[in-house]
């Protein structure tokens, strides 16, 4: 099903509308295998549960026609070499509007449906309680299974023919349609045409072609109208006003060809047929495709834009994505649901598929992850330092944006929105590429984010990558790309810091020490323990090895902590000591990241000799220590040289929003700049701002240094 057709499985009631050519014949005669196959692909819907509801043009060119053959009939010769009156109009709806019926309920009938007539004009809807009984009017007919068939009353209508002033609350059928599906909360219009949808010019035109989609903001005055319907009052110019009236307003609306079979049927079954008007239509619109170095210079640009604007402007950006986000909540989980089943079918992990899947609240939490950020203090321009240099020359060290990130990252579209936010805030740049996986995800994601960012600083601030064919040409980008930041595999990660001239911060593998001292209190090491190795196994921060003191190898606490991991589901690998003493497979290797439910155990003689385990097979990413002898603790949080360093806690801490820093592009255990957690602030680098008075160097002869710290 194409992701624009989504929807559809959500729809209950719809009102069709078939126009004035779907209903006659070109020589205005009614058209009766078109309503008998109509009727019948209504009967259908109906047994299958759907509430249908008819909106029917017709009645006045068939009126016509009737009193035209009657007027003959009736003529003498010399009254037929008069010159011939035009039949009034009202007249001819009346006629018309009793044969129209009396068609639908014979055809309706043979199909043991039954039909209702309802009339209405203009005026009636300008009366509430009108408009309130019009509802449980239909709302009873259709608990009855009954077809409601709605015309406008052109017999008593107080507006004169031609009616080319569309003014009033309806002015056609098609207008009336529209009023209806919102009048009648109606999940979905469709508009029966002579031909299969709108065309970008008029259908007869072979260099027109079909548009399947409406985009309001693509397509408005793009198309060209052909000419006005054959027999009805609107043709495809009221169709599609209609249509926009009706998506904008919250109601998916296709228009599609009455003449082919089942076209109403193969609308509600996702096909991609018609034309589709809808309210999120612009966030379906295609990426234009643009070079690399093209999209980051205008990543670069509109930075630029974004730093220029005040702090209040900048925070109700975010604010701004935030609602955003929460509005658009049902389309981006239906997106991801897509994902989600495509990975299961290519049979991926998981681990994986749990990294990809949004879970309920999702969308909530993020949202309001990004309101906590927008509610923190600006980052940019404070005043870091501030040094008088001499008399009347006063120099300051402020924050400032890095300028263009580049940000590659696998599975998880929740870290698109994280990621995003923090660049906003952050006032860069930015470039970002997703993993195949989570590719509707992300598109959507990073559709919803740029439409929030308004046109003074535009949606190129962040660009997607659709393809990894474009990693790297970007990775040669190092006059206009400051920083890449890759979140993913070793693999991943590995391929791009042996790819790029451009500064890589990250890490390559997140292998997290848990060791455990003699000193520990063992109650406390089975709930740290096992949360670092099983609250989430497939993420960076969680315990890869268990190092623990030889002197518990055999106590009752080390052996409950192996019974419970175990139980866990838990898979243990041995260092040499470990596998001998517990009888535990032996570890190939060390230094090995396991992203899952499995682990290695090693037996160490002390504090200092976990430190140097840690040293030589960690990642220096996060390790634990877990000691009731304080001393030993502070060793261990001294001389382990890792990012991150905890004291009786989870490693699973290791988290930018549990450290407080609103979220995280990822976690460095590069040892320049940013380490661990980055936020906000490890996107940031600094400027000099001097603010002088006409001094001079003249080699220093006539400037007096005070160097003088002054309060920021």
């Amino acid at each position: 099903m194409d992701r624009s057709r989504a929807f559809v499985k959500d729809v209950k009631r719809l009102v069709v509308k078939v126009g004035t050519a779907v209903v006659t014949r070109a020589d205005g005669r009614l058209a009766l295998g078109r309503l008998g196959a109509l009727c019948e692909q209504i009967k259908t819907l109906n047994s299958q549960g759907y509430e249908v509801i008819v909106v029917s043009s017709g009645a006045v060119g068939l009126g016509r026609q009737r009193l035209r053959f009657r007027r003959l009939v009736n003529s003498s010769f010399a009254d037929l070499q008069k010159p011939q009156v035009e039949l009034d109009g009202k007249a001819c709806a009346a006629v018309g509007q009793n044969s129209l019926m009396a068609l639908y309920d014979t055809l309706f009938t043979q199909l043991d449906i039954t039909s209702a007539q309802l009339l209405v004009t203009d005026n009636d809807f300008r009366d509430r309680d009108f408009r309130n009984q019009l509802s449980e009017t239909v709302k009873s007919l259709l608990a009855l299974k009954v077809i409601p068939i709605f015309n406008e009353n052109d017999a008593v209508s107080t507006r004169e023919a031609p009616y080319e002033d569309s003014s009033g609350i309806f002015w056609d059928n098609d207008s009336l349609a529209a009023l209806l599906a919102l009048e009648l909360k109606a999940d979905l219009l469709v508009l029966l045409s002579d031909v299969e949808g709108l065309y970008s010019g008029p259908p007869s035109d072979p260099n027109s072609k079909l548009i399947h989609t409406y985009i309001k903001e693509k397509h408005q005055g793009e198309i060209t109208f052909g000419d006005k319907s054959r027999v009805g009052r609107g043709g495809m110019t009221a169709k599609v006003k209609a249509a926009v009236s009706a998506a904008s307003a919250g109601i998916p609306v296709v228009i599609t060809s009455g003449f082919a079979v089942e076209n109403i049927i193969k609308v509600l079954q996702g096909e991609c047929i018609g034309t589709l008007f809808h309210q999120n239509a612009h966030l379906w619109a295609p990426i234009k495709e643009i070079g690399a170095r093209e999209m980051a210079v205008s990543a670069r640009e509109s930075s630029r834009r974004l730093q220029a604007l005040s702090s209040h402007d900048r925070r109700k950006i975010l604010l701004d994505i935030a609602d955003a986000l929460e509005a658009n909540e049902k389309l981006i989980n239906s997106e991801n649901e897509v994902d989600v089943a495509s990975a299961r079918q290519a049979g991926y992990e998981k681990s994986l598929i749990a990294r990809l899947a949004l879970k309920p609240g999702k969308i909530s939490s993020l949202a309001n992850s990004i309101r906590v950020l927008a509610n923190m203090e600006d980052p940019i321009g404070r005043v870091l330092k501030r040094t008088q240099l001499a008399d009347g020359l006063v120099l300051e060290k402020t924050s400032s944006p890095l300028g263009v990130l580049l940000i590659v990252f696998e599975s998880r579209p929740d870290a698109l929105v994280q990621i995003a936010s923090l660049a906003i805030r952050s006032g860069n740049g930015l470039l970002l590429k997703g993993g195949k996986e989570a590719k509707r995800s992300n598109a959507i994601l990073h559709k919803v984010i740029t439409t929030a960012i308004p046109e003074n600083v535009g949606g190129k601030l962040i660009g997607l990558v659709a393809s990894r064919d474009e990693i790297p040409d970007l990775l040669k980008l190092d006059d206009v790309i400051d920083l890449v930041i890759p979140r993913g595999s070793n693999k991943l990660v590995s391929q791009i810091k042996n790819s790029t001239k451009i500064p890589v911060l990250g890490h390559a593998d997140g292998i997290c020490h848990v060791y455990v001292d003699k000193s520990a209190n063992m109650d406390m090491a089975k709930k740290i323990v096992l949360d670092a190795k099983v609250d989430y196994p497939a993420v960076c921060n969680a315990m890869e090895t268990l190092l623990v003191h030889k002197d518990l190898v055999h106590t009752e606490g080390l052996n409950e902590i192996i019974v419970d991991l175990q139980t866990e589901g838990v898979t243990l690998y041995g260092g040499p000591r470990a596998s001998s003493l517990l009888n535990i497979p032996e570890a190939r290797s060390f230094h090995h990241e396991y992203n899952s439910m499995a682990c290695t155990v090693e037996f160490v003689d002390d504090v200092y000799a976990a430190i140097n385990h840690i040293h030589q097979h960690g990642s220096a990413h996060t390790d634990c220590i877990i000691a009731e002898d304080h001393e030993v603790a502070e060793v261990f949080l001294r001389q382990v040289d890792s990012a991150a360093v905890f004291h009786n806690a989870s490693t699973r801490f290791c988290d930018g929003a549990r450290f407080g820093l609103g979220a995280e592009v990822g976690v460095s255990t590069s040892r320049i700049h940013a380490r661990g957690p980055v936020g906000v602030e490890g996107l940031l680098t600094t400027r000099w701002i001097l603010r002088g008075s006409g001094q001079v160097v003249d080699g220093d002869k006539g400037v007096v240094y005070t160097h003088k710290d002054l309060a920021n």
